[in-house]
């Protein structure tokens, strides 16, 4: 029979699950974004697990009709760091250990940050990287990081932080400025819409230390903008802009530091159009395809299918 790998994944925002068959390259998905009342911009761990408990039946149940799992993969923690937790992680690890035992097999855990590295690796055909080292950019609301990706024997790949955002993080400058011009949470994608609206260029130095950026002037500088009747089209420019220069300045010193020179940009900022275009026309990138850079189980389903091959 045809192997398939279900993945889980229970991120702050986004419960999702995906069924893969590597010999077919089908990769089944399956998510729904946190319920987030209008004007706010997160919710509370306890109200992010009730959802998701509500929200995996129903996302299970879009998947196709299983034919042969032989493993399950779920995210359990944010990042593969000591003290790395999330509450919202145990309602997709309940699941995931009752799927396995219901259908015998063997479940792995992975770090959610492996598994948007994963989708990018899946999504852009290049499975070269799991034989080497290479550096990974995970862009998103929780995180901004640089993390050095090796091959792993226990967990197909291993990451570690070598560069970070100091203070604010690129998702939550996206989700402030665009809550900010009455869009709903999560904002990227308006944000990216009415940044490619605007021809301003803005001429922006993002000072680093150590390689490590800061962000927490984007949010104050893009009010100002509003407050003084610019565009929103040039706020989310700004916005953007100042964002594209710090990932390539963080990546020019990542190059120089570690000698690498190809990079795996993932997370759900990297939908941004404007960012992949900007950061394409400066360095040789791998990108996730658009619908896997959000939040997804796909790359839990494609690193546990390497587990068990």
């Amino acid at each position: 029979m045809t192997m398939q790998y279900l993945g889980l994944d229970t991120s702050n925002y986004t419960t999702s699950a995906a069924l893969y068959t590597p010999a077919s390259g089908d990769m089944a998905s399956a998510r729904r974004l946190l319920p987030v009342k209008e004007g706010q911009l997160g919710l509370r761990q306890s109200d992010a697990v009730f959802h998701h408990t509500a929200a995996l039946p129903d996302i299970l149940d879009a998947l196709p009709a299983y034919r042969d799992v032989r493993a399950v993969g779920v995210s359990a923690r944010p990042r593969d760091a000591d003290g790395s937790y999330m509450p919202c992680f145990l309602a997709g690890v309940s699941a995931a250990h009752s799927a396995a035992k219901a259908l015998n097999v063997p479940l792995y855990t992975f770090s959610h940050q492996a598994g948007h590295i994963g989708a990018a690796i899946f999504s852009s055909g290049r499975e070269d990287l799991l034989h080497k080292p290479f550096l990974a950019f995970h862009v998103s609301g929780g995180t901004t990081e640089v993390v050095r990706v090796t091959p792993d024997a226990c967990k197909v790949i291993a990451t570690e932080t070598v560069l970070h955002s100091l203070d604010l993080k690129a998702g939550q400058a996206v989700d402030r400025v665009g809550v900010m011009l009455g869009y709903p949470f999560p904002a990227g994608r308006y944000v990216d819409a009415l940044c490619c609206e605007s021809a301003r260029e803005f001429k922006i130095r993002v000072p680093l230390r150590d390689g490590c950026c800061s962000l927490s002037g984007v949010q104050n500088q893009c009010e100002r903008m509003h407050r003084s009747g610019e565009s929103d089209a040039d706020v989310c420019r700004y916005c953007l802009s100042y964002i594209a220069q710090a990932l390539c300045s963080m990546a020019e010193y990542a190059c120089e530091q570690f000698g690498q020179t190809e990079l795996v940009f993932s997370g759900g900022v990297m939908c941004s159009r404007y960012l992949r275009d900007t950061l394409s026309r400066r360095f040789p990138c791998v990108f996730a395809a658009p619908e896997y850079s959000g939040d997804n189980a796909a790359g839990i389903a494609y690193l546990t299918s390497k587990m068990n091959p």
